[in-house]
């Protein structure tokens, strides 16, 4: 594994690790389908959560930032195929927690479905 892997895994832990604190429910991690992925899938209460992970420590850059809109279409996509795939008519929303040398940064619901 590569430092870059390595790093994305760590961040991935961390932010598993803060939503376990706040009361979430972790359900699954790294849920791929061809064309898409999702880092983090959690339960907070009845609401299904897709959470993107997005750790960077190079100066001036925001791990926010690197969120673009192609990558929001395919994190739709792959959420409506997940939760097609269990048959969920449960409420959802998109998360991203964003890491760096500032620390953690959770962003709730930062799109509409």
């Amino acid at each position: 594994m590569g430092d870059r892997q390595r790093l994305g895994r760590t961040a991935e832990d961390q932010a598993a690790e803060y939503l376990l604190g706040l009361g979430y429910s972790l359900v699954t991690r790294r849920f791929r389908v061809k064309g898409g992925e999702i880092d983090l899938v959690a339960l907070d209460g009845d609401v299904v959560v897709f959470v993107e992970v997005k750790v960077r420590y190079a100066p001036g850059y925001l791990p926010e930032e690197a969120i673009g809109e192609t990558k929001v279409v395919r994190w739709q996509r792959t959420a409506e195929e997940y939760m097609r795939r269990l048959e969920d008519d449960r409420p959802y929303r998109f998360d991203v927690i964003a890491i760096d040398g500032n620390g953690l940064r959770h962003h709730r619901h930062i799109f509409n479905a």
